[in-house]
Formats: structure tokens, C-alpha cells, sequence
């Protein structure tokens, strides 16, 4: 089975999927570790693994070593060319749709596929959309693009009707690491009325209960990072995964 079989079979089973994010920045090797282990031990379906920056050298071994010790999927969440591992079980092949940086609709998706294909990672193509969140986060600042703004849930609509027929599989709607407001559910609402892919939300989300909202609203998969990175405590990972899991 893929790995995008089992995300499939996660949303059916489960009615949403929960990954926690995982940035080589911010977390030592040990700690990366320790944090999937907790994740997979407390119910979250899967890890991200990537970043805007990689100012560390342990990418490849944090991966290497994560997949020593779980079993849910490890999927590479990159936030450019050199975030490329092996390791992995995949890959979200993203495009950056709601921004206009030719680069990252398709100039880094050149320069990475031979490394892609060498790897032999399973690719996800995904549709990337920054949504507003009330500060400039880093995604903003490192991928020179604007956010869809907040209340335009008619033009995240039509971006997200383009990548369907486009032919990508998968929605990331992002508000950034940071974010002070998340994805509104108002435009997660009109996505998933209109559009056919389904959708991770991610940015902002620092309770069960927003994401909860969120998989309400249509989310079919929900990220957090800092939330946990900042204040994680036993049983938190748990509580997020049972608000999610809504069947």
C-alpha cells in the first residue's frame, strides 16, 4: 500500500488524520526522536518532517533514525531542494499556488526531481496555499509571497479548483508557524463545498478544541508544531488526536 493509500484510508477510517511537525531546526536529534515516538504512542497518524530553513545537518539521520523506531508514515514536508531523504515513506510535492514566485511553482520543482527520482520517494502533489494570519511568518518572508487574504474565501476557492484540475491530489491550506489567527472555518467550509481534494490545515491551531473546529469545517488533516514544541506535556499529543479523530 502508498503512502498516499494509507492517508486515504486514515481519513476514511478515522474522519481526519492528525501529523505533528517535526522542524531539524528546532528539535536536537534525541529530541526528534522522542517526539515521534510520543507521537505515534499517543495517536497521531503520521510526522512531517521539513522546514523554511535547514541550518542543522541532521535532516537525513533524524529521518533514518525516526523510522527506526515508529511505524506511521514519515513524510518529508520541504521547504526547499535540500530537504531530499531516502529515508522517507514520501514526499508533498508542493507548489506554492497562492503566490506568484515562478521559482516555487515550478523552478525548485525542476532542480529537486532527478534528486526525487534517484531517491526513489514516493511523491505527493500538493497544493500549497498560504492563507493571512495576522503577522508575517516565516513562510511569508522566505517564500516572497502574499497570503490569501482572510475573508477571500471566493479566491482560495478558485486556487484550490485550479490544483484539482491541475491534477494535484492534496490541498495544504497554511496560515505559518506562529500564525496568531489559524485558517478561518469559514474558508476550510467553502473548500471543501466546492473542491474535491482533500485538505490539511495547518498554522495557529493551539488547541483540540480549534482543531476540532477545523476538521468540523472540512479539514481532512490536521498539523501542529509549535504548539508542542512550545508547551508539550503528557497527554497533550493524545488530546489533539482524540478531538481529530472524530469517528
Amino acid at each position: 500500500m502508498t503512502t498516499w493509500e494509507k492517508l486515504l484510508n486514515i481519513k476514511a477510517e478515522r474522519g481526519a488524520g492528525f501529523f505533528i511537525l517535526i522542524d531539524p531546526d528546532k528539535q536536537s536529534l534525541e529530541e526528534g526522536i522522542k517526539l515521534a515516538v510520543e507521537a505515534e504512542k499517543e495517536g497521531a497518524d503520521g510526522i512531517f518532517i521539513g522546514g523554511s530553513l535547514l541550518s542543522t545537518s541532521i535532516f537525513n539521520n533524524l529521518i533514518k533514525s525516526i523510522k527506526e523506531h515508529i511505524q506511521i508514515p514519515v513524510i518529508i514536508f520541504p521547504g526547499g531542494v535540500q530537504q531530499v531523504s531516502p529515508y522517507a515513506d514520501a514526499i508533498l510535492f508542493m507548489s506554492v499556488i497562492s503566490g506568484r514566485n515562478a521559482d516555487l511553482l515550478i523552478g525548485q520543482h525542476v532542480m529537486a526531481a532527478p534528486i526525487v527520482k534517484m531517491s526513489g520517494l514516493e511523491t505527493i502533489a500538493t497544493g500549497y496555499m498560504l492563507i493571512e494570519s495576522g503577522k508575517v511568518t516565516s513562510v511569508e518572508f522566505m517564500s516572497n509571497t502574499k497570503p490569501i487574504p482572510r475573508d477571500k474565501t471566493d479566491i482560495a476557492v478558485a486556487h484550490g479548483l485550479a490544483a484539482e484540475f491541475l491534477g494535484m491530489k492534496l490541498l495544504y491550506l497554511e496560515a505559518g508557524s506562529g500564525a496568531v489567527h489559524p485558517v478561518p472555518d469559514e474558508m476550510i467550509a467553502g473548500m471543501a463545498n466546492i473542491c474535491n481534494l482533500p485538505m490539511i490545515v495547518g498554522g495557529g491551531i493551539k488547541t483540540p478544541e480549534i482543531a476540532r473546529q477545523k476538521v468540523k469545517a472540512g479539514a481532512s488533516f490536521i498539523v501542529t508544531g509549535n504548539v508542542l514544541e512550545e508547551n508539550r506535556n503528557n497527554g497533550m499529543i493524545a488530546e489533539f488526536a482524540q478531538a481529530i479523530h472524530i469517528r
